[in-house]
């Protein structure tokens, strides 16, 4: 995943480009020889894609949970380290160098192994997930780390010939059919390009002074025995297919924050080939093909390669050919209408929307959207990070309800990322938060699972203010905020939903917004039928007690 900066001098202009390139502009085409894109309604064209109508299941779902999980989850180190273990002097590299070795030596290719998932039960996580109110389920395909969390026909560096010797990704895929979970994989392997550079780096200082990273390594060095004459561990790999370094550096391959201004592949970032693009594309397919995924979600900006290449946009339309042709979870979620599936997009323009699910990392708009929308949000770090154990910098199950109900009211789903440990568990502290979450949606999922927005999504200061969205999103620390004078609404018929966002003191809820309303009844979801007052500026409702630990949900016909 990305931070806060990570698109935030993306120019106008590139947006521009984005909006009106066609086919024949584009600098990389993919070659189609060994993954044919799947023909049918869609292709790979703006025009083509904005027929595209988000299944009424997804719009009736609005929580989902993410396992965002592989080898960078070894070291405990949080997110990005595969990357941040080659920048010399910062906290992920100290930490590898010192228990496991000079990054030389011991590089990110190293740690693969020592991923054995050895205690992961698919099945019953995805059970327990489903339990607290999941109504659907992602997992990782591969990370900014280039590894493949499944047999891939590929990439020679993936889970089953190496770490777990699992199909991690069709193990997930099983799981989530037999919950009867739609089921999201996401690709983040695209950006490798750039997001290696610094295994190509040395240290600057220090006994190790000069000495290159392992990102050098090619093939042939796998052949060369250790200093202590035995064989090394990946003789037969090509460490080249893993840090995809063998071109020149981008322009800022020294700046530790640099590749955020060339994350939409601008600001001196050197182009990918055609051979790295169309693997990327090849990779993709193989596992739509295998697993026919009902969503599929890109940590990007709109799309893979876009807009230098057409790779992004031929995998969407091949996703969505290839889901209105196979049967799924969803199709029967869906009524049996035509269902293409899910592909998520960062940053899109109001068209690219229409194409797209929006998607906004850790934030959300402070207004009802047209369109259904997701954001993805995180307990912790988005790989496992003991420090965010240790020092309690989990959120709460009441802020995961929080930004819930507040994104729900404005359209939108929410998928959740869980970190787990490399064993395959979560700690005992995500467990509490979860099952508290869990007990608060058990009781007011229906405000929840089905809802459409209200007139208004909510009131209160929060509700009133401008809060804008930073880069892809990360705003959601204002939301955190929200006391019980924040009022959401969700409705589903003739019902309106009220929820304040935590119990107020007073143990009393007013709400402007519905002081002129004709209410037939007033009930405090987990206790039963509530008294009310309405006068010519509020709608008072005095609460009997507390019936969760979180927030109380009123439901008003």
């Amino acid at each position: 995943m990305m931070n806060k900066t990570m698109y935030s001098v993306i120019t106008c202009a590139l947006l521009l480009t984005a909006n009106t390139a066609q086919a024949q502009d584009y600098q990389l085409k993919v070659s189609e020889a060994q993954q044919p894109m799947d023909k049918g309604k869609y292709e790979p064209t703006w025009e083509s894609l904005r027929q595209y109508e988000t299944p009424e299941w997804f719009r009736n779902a609005k929580f989902g949970i993410w396992a965002h999980w592989g080898p960078q989850c070894v070291e405990g180190s949080g997110d990005w380290m595969a990357r941040e273990m080659y920048m010399e002097g910062t906290a992920k590299y100290n930490h590898h160098r010192k228990h496991y070795g000079h990054q030389s030596e011991f590089g990110f290719k190293d740690v693969l192994p020592l991923f054995k998932a050895e205690n992961w039960n698919p099945e019953k996580l995805v059970r327990f997930y489903k339990d607290i109110g999941a109504e659907y389920f992602f997992a990782l395909g591969n990370h900014h780390d280039n590894f493949d969390l499944w047999d891939s026909q590929y990439q020679e560096w993936n889970s089953m010939n190496i770490g777990p010797k699992r199909d991690i990704l069709g193990e997930w895929a099983a799981a989530a059919q037999k919950a009867g979970l739609p089921f999201g994989i996401s690709f983040h392997a695209d950006h490798a390009w750039m997001w290696y550079e610094p295994s190509r780096r040395f240290d600057l200082k220090g006994d190790m002074r000069g000495v290159k990273y392992d990102g050098w390594l090619t093939k042939e060095d796998g052949y060369k025995p250790n200093a202590d004459g035995t064989e090394k561990w990946w003789k037969g790999l090509d460490p080249q297919n893993l840090y995809a370094q063998n071109h020149d550096m981008s322009s800022k391959m020294w700046d530790n924050g640099g590749i955020h201004s060339q994350w939409g592949w601008a600001g001196g970032a050197i182009m990918p080939t055609e051979e790295y693009v169309t693997n990327f594309y090849n990779r993709t397919l193989d596992a739509i093909n295998r697993y026919s995924p009902d969503l599929i979600y890109f940590d990007v900006t709109v799309l893979p390669f876009y807009p230098i290449s057409d790779a992004g946009m031929k995998i969407t339309a091949h996703m969505y050919n290839h889901h209105l042709k196979t049967r799924t979870a969803t199709r029967i979620k869906n009524g049996n209408n035509p269902d293409p599936g899910v592909v998520f997009g960062k940053i899109l323009s109001d068209n690219q929307k229409e194409a797209l699910v929006w998607d906004v990392e850790r934030g959300a708009p402070n207004k009802i959207m047209e369109r259904p929308w997701q954001c993805c949000n995180c307990l912790g770090d988005w790989h496992y990070n003991t420090s965010t154990y240790e020092h309690g910098r989990y959120k709460s199950a009441a802020t995961v309800v929080k930004l819930l109900v507040d994104i729900v009211s404005k359209n939108g789903n929410m998928l959740l990322s869980v970190p787990l440990r490399a064993d395959g568990t979560f700690d005992e502290k995500e467990e509490a938060i979860l099952k508290e979450f869990g007990a608060w949606m058990k009781v007011n999922k229906e405000s929840i699972v089905g809802t459409r927005p209200w007139r208004t999504f909510g009131e209160g200061p929060i509700a009133d203010s401008d809060i804008a969205i930073n880069a892809q999103g990360f705003n959601d620390g204002q939301y955190t905020k929200a006391g019980a004078d924040e009022i959401r609404f969700t409705s589903k018929g003739n019902v309106i939903y009220a929820t304040a966002l935590a119990w107020p003191d007073n143990m009393t809820v007013n709400i402007r917004s519905l002081a002129t309303e004709k209410i037939k009844s007033i009930e405090l979801l987990g206790y039963g039928k509530v008294k009310f007052t309405q006068t010519n500026d509020k709608l008072t409702v005095p609460l009997p007690k507390k019936v969760n630990t979180i927030a109380p949900v009123l439901k008003i016909r």
